[in-house]
């Protein structure tokens, strides 16, 4: 798992992302904390302790939400996550995915290539071609080692785990390779964007008030 902005920098980086645009903590979700953060920013990611409060809630809005078919834009990159520990890849690759428009990308970038090979599959036809690429699993495993004492391995059980909130079409998507689907929050804008998904992430802080084990990291133009 990939739990600091070092981290998902050094991975990216690795896949060939130019640095024209970085990963950054975000140390609060007040105005004030917000505002230190550098702008335009084009995802957000959000670590956080899966709890059974949060497991709860995980299955109420599935069930929710699949009578009520939300409106998802087809310009959605989502992938499902079915390999154990990756979850920090995952929310990397729909951070990056969603964002082509604004990254750079050298020629021969692993992470370009896995983005446009997958672009036409569906989110489990994505997880199945994730399995088998080397040079990003790879990647993950040496970028993880690095930040940590000990990395976890791919399969050892984990209960901390990444999201990413994006800006696709002027709605704010909550992007989560274990659930289904991705979850619609509603409008944004390049302008609100940050604010939007903070707001959403201290919907989860608040679903588990007890809990400490929050980080937000944001992908902000250098």
């Amino acid at each position: 798992m990939l739990t600091t902005c070092n981290n998902g920098w050094r991975f990216v980086n690795c896949l060939g992302m130019r640095p024209t645009w970085q990963f950054g903590d975000v140390y609060g979700l007040d105005p004030e904390l917000l505002g230190m953060v550098p702008r335009p920013v084009c995802a957000v990611l959000l670590l956080f302790p899966v709890t059974d409060k949060y497991e709860a809630f995980k299955q109420e809005e599935e069930e929710k939400l699949k009578g009520q078919q939300q409106e998802v834009s087809p310009d959605v990159y989502f992938i499902k996550q079915t390999i154990g520990n990756a979850c920090g890849t995952i929310g990397l690759i729909h951070a990056v995915a969603n964002n082509q428009a604004h990254l750079e990308f050298e020629s021969d970038s692993p992470l370009k290539k896995f983005i446009e090979q997958t672009s036409k599959m569906t989110a489990a036809e994505r997880a199945a071609f994730l399995e088998k690429d080397e040079s990003i699993r790879v990647t993950h495993e040496s970028s993880a080692q690095e930040g940590q004492t000990e990395a976890p391995s791919l399969d050892e059980k984990v209960n901390l785990h990444f999201i990413a909130f994006v800006n696709v079409g002027g709605q704010l998507y909550e992007l989560d390779g274990r659930k289904p689907f991705p979850i619609v929050h509603g409008k944004t804008s390049e302008d609100r964007f940050l604010e939007d998904a903070a707001e959403v992430c201290k919907v989860f802080m608040a679903r588990d008030p007890q809990e400490l084990r929050f980080t937000i990291i944001a992908l902000s133009k250098d």
